[in-house]
């Protein structure tokens, strides 16, 4: 073979293998604090504890609260930007980022707000359930 054609070959195959590499250190699944501990980033759903202190520190320019992840663990959450306009809004949370010293440094966060289109909203309205068959003449 051609050594151009083997160094053609070798070097789509590094660039393959680079990408799938990337690829899958992309894609993370949803965990909780405790397996977030052993992960470089994670994503940990949960609720926020409005209970607990949170605010914005100007000093240090982050976002700090508590949020109670799926498998029920309440861990100090700090946020690296302003709080979301939406924040207290939010019936769940996804924290994306790692965890150090019992701590969890979000540097993503999204929201899932309550859908003003739920069903018994639209029971109120006046909406009636579509039948699940066809009636015959």
């Amino acid at each position: 073979m051609k050594p151009k054609l083997i160094l053609g070959i070798i070097a789509i195959i590094a660039f393959t293998s680079l990408l799938l590499y990337n690829f899958g250190e992309s894609i993370s699944t949803y965990t909780d604090f405790e397996k977030a501990e052993t992960m470089k980033s994670a994503h940990v759903p949960g609720t926020w504890e409005s209970e607990r202190d949170y605010g914005f520190s100007r000093e240090t320019m982050q976002f700090s609260f508590y949020m109670k992840d799926e498998s029920g663990e309440v861990k100090k959450v700090i946020y690296s930007k302003p709080k979301p306009n939406n924040f207290e809004q939010a019936d769940r949370l996804v924290v994306i980022g790692e965890m150090r010293n019992d701590v969890f440094y979000a540097n993503e966060m999204l929201m899932k707000c309550p859908s003003k289109y739920n069903a018994t909203d639209a029971e109120s309205y006046g909406a009636q359930p579509v039948a699940a068959g066809i009636q015959g003449k």
